[in-house]
This record gives C-alpha cells, sequence and structure tokens, in this order.
C-alpha cells in the first residue's frame, strides 16, 4: 500500500469581506499517495489556488488539519512552515516570479542559499546543482542572461529549475502554462511530468490544458467550495 504524502482532514478556508463570511473550501478532506501526480480543475474562484497555498503551507485553514509527510502544516509556527517549506515543497507559478537583477543562474541557486542547511552546502555544489538542472531543462546556454532576455517557455523552464533546487517532496504548479503559447505549453507540461516522476515526487496541478489531463494519475474537480 502507498504511502500518503498529502493529507487535508476536513479543511475549510473562509475569508471575512464587508462583514460577511466568503467561504472558498467548505470541509474537504483528501489524500495524494505518494508519487502522484493530480491536477485540480474548478472555476475561477473554486478555491483552487487556495487550496495549493494550503498544501504549501503559504495560507492556513480556517477548520481542519493539513498534513505533508505525516507533518502537521497547521501546528506549526509561521516561521516553521516556512523553514519546512523551503525543503520539502517547490512551487511553479503561473507567472514565473523570476527576480529581474539576478542571473538565470542565481534565479535557481537562491532558494538553497535561503535554505538553512547552506551551512552544510557550499557555493560550488550549489552553482552545479542549479547548472544540472538548468541543463535537464535545456537552458543551460542562457544561465547568466537576466529574465527579461528570456522567452516565456525558457522563463518557465527557469522556474522549474528554481522549483527542484531543493529536491522537494512535492511540486505544487499554479497554471503553469497560462502565459504560454499551446506548443511551449505542452514542452513545459511534459517537463514537470518528466523530472517529477523520475524522482518519485508529488505534483499537484491547477490546469486547463486537456494535454495534462490525459496523463495526470487523478483529475479532481473544485465547485463551490466543495470536491466534486
Amino acid at each position: 500500500m502507498q504511502e500518503s504524502m498529502i493529507r487535508l482532514n476536513c479543511v475549510s478556508k473562509r475569508f471575512h469581506e464587508a462583514g460577511v463570511d466568503r467561504i472558498i473550501l467548505n470541509d474537504v478532506t483528501l489524500t495524494f499517495e505518494k508519487g502522484e501526480f493530480v491536477v485540480l480543475l474548478g472555476k475561477s474562484g473554486s478555491g483552487k489556488s487556495t487550496l495549493l497555498n494550503l498544501i504549501a503551507g503559504i495560507d492556513t485553514p480556517s477548520a481542519g488539519e493539513v498534513f505533508l509527510d505525516g507533518k502537521s502544516l497547521t501546528r506549526m509556527s509561521d516561521h516553521e512552515r516556512t523553514l519546512f517549506r523551503r525543503t520539502h515543497i517547490g512551487f511553479v507559478f503561473q507567472s514565473f516570479n523570476l527576480i529581474p537583477t539576478l542571473s538565470v543562474l542565481e534565479n535557481v541557486c537562491l532558494p538553497l542559499e535561503l535554505d538553512s542547511r547552506r551551512h552544510s552546502i557550499n557555493d560550488k555544489t550549489i552553482a552545479q546543482r542549479a547548472k544540472d538542472l538548468l541543463t535537464q531543462v535545456g537552458v543551460v546556454h542562457r544561465m547568466n542572461a537576466f529574465p527579461d532576455r528570456l522567452s516565456g517557455g525558457e522563463q518557465q523552464r527557469v522556474a522549474i529549475a528554481r522549483a527542484l533546487i531543493n529536491d522537494p517532496m512535492v511540486v505544487l504548479a499554479d497554471e503553469p502554462t497560462g502565459n504560454l503559447d499551446s506548443d511551449t505549453g505542452k514542452i513545459v507540461l511534459d517537463l514537470l511530468d518528466t523530472l517529477t516522476r523520475k524522482a518519485g515526487k508529488n505534483l499537484v496541478m491547477v490546469t486547463h490544458s486537456e494535454e495534462v489531463i490525459g496523463v495526470a494519475d487523478r483529475v479532481l474537480r473544485l465547485r463551490d467550495g466543495h470536491m466534486v
């Protein structure tokens, strides 16, 4: 039997706006098995990105509990969740979120340099790991360029390398092809699928791409705060 990597137990999320409670997620219970590739579908505002943020520990539930690798993110302090996220979770965003003043290589190295384990990893080792990842995603030749000199597809490849630099257990991708044309988007999706499956990582992706729906292990749909 597979080991559960992510578990949400009766999770709800509410926001208080203009004197009214807005329910984003309502009593969601989910289990993601180790190494599983899951796609989340749903209309805008259905709670997909909120769910990713809860799994990442960026946000906390209004009720219920989120576990990752058997550890409760909900019971951790903000500081503890930040340190846990740096080591265990990689995030790929629709808008790439690369730092414009850093080169490609520096952008990829940054998460590992911020990691609390850095005292045991020297700069040369960090740079070599970043170069290896950039080679795997096909943009090592652009490692000295700055983000504004890259195409959208190249920027997203760099973002994938950055998400993997800490060798996370879980990779979360929020509309990773939303700003890309269909051909480039397919290349990016293939890279994400290949690099995560090969390493036995969990990949949880919010996307509307029909191609990725066909290769995912499971497809889940959110509607009005409920999993349907």
